[in-house]
């Protein structure tokens, strides 16, 4: 008896893609990198002045690094409703959370003006030692991407509330979220590294 095989029709997932263009990643990675070296020599000059690091590191505002985080993680996540809100074709709800991730870029922009302008009036600068020398070098290399960050978000943002996003069509959303989120994650890493770790 020859047994018939049935073969029923078996949905295979559609493949999962990279979200936004390939470029955008390729340069994300190389800026994750230069700051993955920055880091690093951080921590390698740190163990040479452990207590000089620990004790300038004291007259940082831990609670203006703070909340700077709170600004660039609540940031990143109306970025994250913005890219969902356009894949739904809401223009208007995405155009809003772009804006909103862009408010919340200022506020960290004025936030660490505040900070350099504090040390700037107690007479530190970027050569008082080594610790400020790493201070300013990478918490200014972070602001300079936070400024690149907003500009790219005026840019979603007027694109958004031309309706050139949507269901057809969000590469370059994602790929201005991308970056923003990177901006975000660098500075996770960097204000416990800079402001908290003894």
């Amino acid at each position: 008896m020859t047994a018939i095989a049935t073969v029923l029709p078996v949905e295979v997932p559609a493949a999962k893609r990279l979200p936004g263009y390939l470029p955008v990643w390729a340069f994300i990675m190389a800026e994750m990198l230069l700051f993955a070296m920055l880091f690093a020599s951080y921590a390698f000059a740190r163990v040479d002045n452990v207590e000089m690091f620990n004790l300038h590191q004291q007259t940082l505002d831990r609670n203006a690094g703070a909340i700077n985080t709170l600004l660039l993680v609540t940031g990143s996540w109306f970025v994250v409703l913005a890219v969902q809100a356009a894949r739904r074709d809401d223009s208007r709800a995405a155009s809003r959370g772009i804006g909103l991730g862009f408010l919340c870029g200022a506020g960290f922009l004025a936030i660490k003006v505040f900070e350099y302008g504090s040390k700037f009036g107690e007479g530190i600068f970027f050569s008082t030692n080594t610790f400020y020398k790493f201070y300013f070098s990478l918490t200014f290399f972070h602001f300079m991407h936070v400024i690149l960050g907003m500009v790219v978000l005026a840019i979603l943002w007027l694109k958004t509330r031309q309706s050139a996003y949507g269901s057809h069509d969000v590469h370059g959303l994602e790929s201005g979220a991308a970056y923003w989120h990177m901006v975000d994650l660098l500075w996770i890493v960097l204000f416990p590294l800079v402001y908290v770790m003894r």
